[in-house]
């Protein structure tokens, strides 16, 4: 599953934002959540499916931490965006700073 839609749901990002404390047991992260432990466990699925976290057993119980591998991805296509968005947003800025003493220009010469 793609972690972009991973995260689009509430829940499933204060689970991924729970778990940047510190791994927590399905139980824990149940008990911090007013859905029914069927739908956590469908979230946590989904959150591993995507790469976001991974699951440890241990006995009868399962403990759930951020898998780093998935969040540097994520992390990497963010640094991606704002490689690319970065100059274009200075562009902008210095054309409307342009417009802007244009305008004050005009404005002074017409008597404005």
């Amino acid at each position: 599953m793609d972690r972009f839609a991973a995260l689009a749901e509430p829940t499933r990002r204060s689970i991924v934002e729970m778990l940047g404390q510190g791994a927590l047991s399905a139980g824990e992260i149940g008990a911090r959540f007013k859905v029914s432990a069927p739908a956590i466990s469908q979230h946590l699925k989904v959150l591993k499916e995507a790469g976001l976290v991974r699951v440890e057993v241990s006995g009868q119980r399962r403990i759930y931490r951020l898998d780093p591998a998935g969040l540097d991805e994520f992390d990497a296509w963010v640094r991606k965006v704002r490689g690319f968005w970065g100059p274009k947003l200075d562009d902008l800025e210095q054309e409307l700073a342009k417009a802007e003493t244009t305008k004050g220009e005009s404005d002074a010469n017409s008597g404005t």
